[in-house]
């Protein structure tokens, strides 16, 4: 790949130092779940408490997404990641060492902020790097580096937290980013910004239905999943029977089933994405209704766990759709797919957690995750119904243009 600096670029080395980032983000958000309770006993709070960690990262991620992307129109997209890898490693830095409960959750919300940008600049640098016809499959390539966080990251995280303390947990993010950093800085292009990029033409996204109703989809379909994932360090050892120490491995089973959905689905996608994302919303629901039941034995609950991040693909499939409905307000779109599905990640823990604060078990968030997925089917419905009415409207008036 030559790039308009002038300079070769491997692929192969671009994807890889943006899939890192991945790797990174990834093992913080998720590891961060698994470690719920020891966090909880550490700053001497109860579960339910704790689980406002979550929320307090996920509301980073919202607020951080669309101001960042806005704000950084005019910079050039490697210098932004590597900034942006800096800020992350420095949020989770803090983490590590938060002496409080409120600490904590103001250290989660900075190192929250950059989580969207990285993910919507770097799904655009991969999606050049790869070329238009396999946009979902450079997306999905950037992804990986989360979904592998899942299988390696993520057990790696709970197991070293369990032995040496939650907080090494956070101060190994806090490395993985600066490494990130470094290898951003020297394979990814350092193409110039386009000339008519502004902070207006980002913010041009916000006034498109299908950008909207796409990343309502997201925010309440994903909720489910994060439902489940959040308290599931806690159902295996109280439902069940796991010892602590063998839960990582159905945590690894949740990121097989990750890495499996983004190496498979994003073909389909490329091929047919409408029905591809009905697929996975569909999936989920079953997979997320179906949780009670096999979350009584060990064999059935990886399997259903896995199914479960089989679906999460989804993610990379509504990024592409977002793309597709963008228009020229490409950073800002892609970043605030991540704000959708962070908002599904305070939606999901916050529902779970009331439904187990009520009294109805640690296994009631495979209902209410079933419940959110389906919501999100009927929203993915309305807009795929919406983008037909509007397509059809413009060929009865003779006109071409994307909905």
């Amino acid at each position: 790949m030559t790039t308009t600096s002038g300079k070769t670029r491997a692929p192969a080395m671009v994807l890889l130092a943006l899939a890192t980032g991945g790797f990174a983000i990834g093992t913080t958000e998720f590891a961060t779940m698994s470690l719920l309770p020891f966090v909880a006993e550490g700053l001497g709070i109860d579960e339910p408490t704790a689980g406002h960690i979550i929320s307090a990262y996920a509301i980073g991620v919202v607020v951080g997404a669309p101001v960042l992307a806005v704000l950084s129109a005019r910079i050039r997209r490697r210098a932004l990641l590597v900034a942006l890898m800096l800020f992350f490693a420095l949020g989770n830095a803090l983490s590590a060492v938060a002496p409080s409960y409120r600490w904590m959750l103001a250290f989660r919300f900075l190192s929250g902020l950059p989580h969207g940008a990285y993910f919507g600049i770097a799904a655009l640098v991969a999606a050049g790097v790869m070329g238009p016809e396999q946009r979902t499959t450079a997306v999905g390539r950037v992804m990986l580096g989360l979904t592998v966080a899942t299988i390696i990251g993520v057990p790696l995280a709970n197991t070293i937290g369990q032995l040496m303390g939650w907080r090494w947990g956070f101060a190994i993010v806090a490395a993985i980013a600066l490494l990130t950093a470094l290898l951003v800085r020297l394979y990814a292009p350092d193409d110039p910004v386009a000339a008519d990029a502004s902070p207006l033409r980002e913010l041009g996204a916000l006034g498109r239905r299908q950008v909207w109703l796409t990343l309502a989809t997201g925010a309440i379909g994903f909720g489910g999943l994060f439902a489940v994932y959040a308290y599931l360090q806690s159902t295996l050892t109280e439902v069940t029977g796991m010892a602590a120490l063998a839960t990582p491995l159905v945590f690894a089973a949740f990121g097989i089933g990750m890495t499996l959905g983004n190496l498979v689905v994003p073909r389909f996608a490329d091929r047919a994405l409408v029905p591809t994302a009905t697929a996975m919303l569909a999936l989920s629901a079953v997979a997320l209704a179906l949780f009670p039941l096999a979350a009584q034995r060990v064999p059935t609950v990886m399997l259903d766990v896995l199914a479960i991040g089989f679906s999460a693909s989804l993610a990379t499939v509504l990024q592409t759709r977002l793309m597709d409905v963008a228009g020229d307000a490409q950073a800002l779109a892609a970043a605030l797919n991540h704000s959708a599905f962070n908002t599904a990640n305070a939606i999901g823990p916050l529902l779970g957690g009331l439904a187990i604060a009520a009294g109805w078990g640690w296994t009631s968030t495979g209902y209410v995750g079933c419940g959110l997925a389906l919501l999100g089917l009927v929203i993915w419905g309305i807009a795929t119904w919406d983008a037909r009415r509007t397509a059809g409207k413009l060929r009865i008036g003779g006109v071409a243009h994307a909905v």
